[in-house]
């Protein structure tokens, strides 16, 4: 008889599949199903000009702008800057001429790039999908494998459909038990890379597993496996389910019919087998963790809402200590103090983090009936058109604007600032996205990351708050 084959993870599944071949070096070419292509995408069209190459598989990619388009209109002429208006602009010449399906400002299915894959059923269990953007890891959320690529590849990848990478380890970080009220996936993921560290995934492809992640809506995946890379991780994943097969159901690129039952029988072959051993394996109690929001200039930097912000005095590194008095120095904060003594200036509530459906309804099931405090500037940011159309008809909208937000057009807006959409410098942002590097939402701003709900406390609030309090006022 045979022997039976080793048991595989969830990864090894996809990438074999997806193999072509491998040369000397260990690097190994695979096969690309779905590119993803956003406005940042101009110098590798112009390196596919300069070598007179077209694209091979022009109907496996889609593009959007999302990064440098603005989002109080839908018109690139209120853009102020002329590099950000042009980044825009190429996009939609250079797809047009390669035959790539072109998703603009005027069409409402435009949007953050990865909000709108799932939204629209090109991000699917089993793809090997690429994009321009460190934060494709959120396509894993889906089954799929999914990664960032940079200028180079973009251009490899529109030429020949494949790319060259090497097998990176594999990681699965388990979170079991049931998570306490006001607790989401945000804080998870927050709670995990405070844990392990913002290079704790470094080389890995991180599976999550466990009934915490299983008891999540795809909505809540997404937000974990976004921020799979500010984990160092290549890419984050989770087993297809149920849930996943009914979320993709209908969305206008998912396979019908016949089709349809062919790739949910694959779709439920691809979890991880029993036995499989990981390189690595992390674990967390899903009852131990509550809202969170980071302090400092890492997404590593997060504490519980209700703590108070570390002292450098008590950190025994030296180099730790250093680092920590140069981020409080920078984030203008004092060890000891509480979280909620500190207050903000603004707070945007988007991103391809947390703007989808979900993330407003959680927001302004905490803002509704009351309004921002007189000293905040509060944002909205829908991730799609589509999902700012179903908000509207539900009447978050109204919530929102009512409670004094800004209700925007679709777009990454404050989250990278490229846009004009930017936080002022010495101003504090509490932000719903992915990075609180120095400087990423403008020179000088101050950003702490945290979930829809504690954003939408802390505006009403006028500091950093706790939703779950908030509830009980």
């Amino acid at each position: 008889m045979p022997a039976a084959s080793a048991p595989q993870t969830l990864f090894e599944k996809i990438w074999i599949k997806h193999r072509i071949l491998e040369r000397e070096d260990g690097q190994e070419l695979m096969f690309v199903d779905t590119h993803m292509i956003q406005d940042g995408s101009a110098p590798a069209f112009e390196m596919l000009r300069q070598r007179k190459l077209t694209a091979r598989s022009p109907e496996r990619a889609f593009g959007t702008p999302d990064h440098y388009i603005p989002t109080n209109s839908r018109n690139l002429l209120d853009l102020a800057d002329p590099e950000s208006r042009a980044m825009a602009e190429s996009l939609e010449r250079d797809t047009r001429a390669a035959g790539i399906q072109f998703l603009g400002l005027q069409d409402q299915r435009q949007g953050i790039v990865h909000v709108i894959g799932p939204e629209q059923g090109w991000t699917r269990p089993g793809l090997l999908m690429v994009c321009g953007d460190s934060h494709t890891s959120t396509h894993g959320a889906l089954g799929a494998l999914a990664f960032g690529i940079g200028t180079s590849e973009v251009a490899h990848v529109v030429a020949t459909q494949s790319i060259w990478q090497r097998r990176p380890k594999t990681m699965r970080i388990t979170v079991d038990g049931i998570l306490a009220p006001g607790v989401s996936g945000k804080d998870i993921i927050l709670a995990i890379i405070a844990k392990i560290g913002a290079a704790g995934a470094v080389g890995h492809v991180i599976e999550y597993a466990g009934s915490a992640i299983r008891n999540l809506s795809i909505e809540g995946r997404l937000t974990i496996c976004n921020m799979s890379i500010e984990a160092g991780a290549r890419a984050g994943m989770i087993a297809p389910d149920e849930k996943t097969y009914a979320y993709l159901s209908g969305r206008p690129f998912a396979p019908t019919g016949e089709k349809w039952a062919r790739a949910v029988a694959y779709w439920r072959t691809l979890p991880s087998d029993p036995g499989v051993s990981f390189d690595r394996e992390v674990t967390l109690n899903a009852q131990e963790i509550e809202p969170m929001l980071t302090w400092g200039n890492s997404p590593e930097d997060a504490i519980s809402v209700t703590a108070r912000i570390p002292a450098p005095a008590d950190i025994a590194d030296p180099q730790r200590r250093a680092v920590v008095e140069r981020m409080l120095t920078y984030m203008g904060l004092t060890p000891g103090m509480a979280v909620n003594e500190i207050s903000i200036d603004r707070v945007f509530i988007g991103s391809c983090t947390n703007s989808r459906i979900e993330d407003l309804r959680s927001a302004a099931a905490v803002v509704k009936g009351r309004k921002v405090a007189a000293s905040v500037e509060a944002w909205v940011v829908p991730g799609s058109g589509l999902v700012k159309a179903q908000a509207e008809a539900e009447g978050l909208d109204k919530i929102f604007i009512q409670a004094g937000f800004q209700w925007r057009f679709a777009g990454c807006s404050m989250c990278i600032g490229v846009n004009g959409d930017s936080v002022a410098s010495g101003k504090r942002c509490a932000a719903t996205s992915n990075r609180n590097f120095v400087g990423r939402q403008g020179p000088g701003s101050r950003t702490h990351l945290m979930s829809p709900a504690t954003a939408a406390a802390s505006a009403i609030m006028g500091h950093l708050a706790d939703a779950r309090a908030l509830h009980n006022v």
